[in-house]
Formats: C-alpha cells, sequence, structure tokens
C-alpha cells in the first residue's frame, strides 16, 4: 500500500514519471547536480500486468466547485497528482481526501472523485494501460 506525499513542484512529478516511464531513461542522480535542484521520489508502485504493449497517458483533469463523477473505471491503474483544490476520492472501497500536492495511486476499481473545496480543482492523472486499439469508427 502506497501513501499520499506531497511535493511543492507539479512539474518536478510530470518530469520524474516520464523519466520513469521512458524506456532508455536512467533515474540516477546527477553527478554534480545543479546549486538549489532538489529531487524526491513522490510515489513507487508494481505495476500491474499489461500484456505486450503497454502505453502511458498522461490528462490533466478539471472539476468545477462541487461536481461529483458518477461510479466509473479506467483503463489502467496509476498515479494521480492534485494540482489544486480538495477531491474526495473513493476507489476499492476507500474514501481518502487529496489536496494540492498530494500524490495516490488509483487502482483501476470502481470509484468516484468529488471537488469538495469549495472551488474548482485538478489534478493529472497518469494512466499505463495496455495499448488503445483503434475505434470502429476510423478515430
Amino acid at each position: 500500500m502506497t501513501t499520499p506525499l506531497r511535493s511543492a513542484t507539479p512539474g518536478g512529478l510530470l518530469l520524474g514519471v516520464l523519466v520513469l516511464l521512458a524506456p532508455s531513461a536512467r533515474a540516477e542522480e546527477p553527478a554534480s547536480p545543479a546549486p538549489g535542484m532538489s529531487r524526491q521520489i513522490l510515489m513507487m508502485q508494481a505495476l500491474p500486468p499489461l500484456g505486450a504493449s503497454p502505453q502511458a497517458r498522461v490528462i490533466r483533469v478539471q472539476f468545477p466547485s462541487g461536481y461529483k463523477t458518477p461510479l466509473h473505471t479506467h483503463e489502467g491503474a496509476g498515479p494521480r497528482y492534485v494540482l489544486k483544490g480538495r477531491l474526495r476520492v473513493e476507489d476499492h472501497g476507500q474514501i481518502r481526501d487529496y489536496g494540492p500536492g498530494d500524490v495516490f495511486w488509483e487502482t483501476g476499481s470502481a470509484m468516484t472523485v468529488q471537488s469538495i473545496g469549495g472551488s474548482d480543482a485538478e489534478m493529472v492523472i497518469f494512466e499505463i494501460a495496455p495499448l488503445a486499439q483503434p475505434s470502429a469508427g476510423g478515430h
């Protein structure tokens, strides 16, 4: 089980996840980091089996104040990063609240998300799933 962590730099998480997902990237510290540079692992999680052609998607989602999603699932589990506002997440039977800088793991089970902070909320979904098949409509 993972626990949410906080970060003051939303871009740092995106860069960290993209580095971890890049096939040839190495997650080592630079030999001599720049002054003021820091690196912090916000989450580490084993991935479920994905088959032969996994893909990663990065999706920004904005929630109007008070909005609650219907019960739904995503194609892939993965980390979620809250940029602003407060979100109440019910996932796999557990209910937790998250705010700016929080990172949490979405299991891929049926879930809901609600903006609870009295203002709009925003998060980034890092979704790791089997390669999407083209739809019959030709998209």
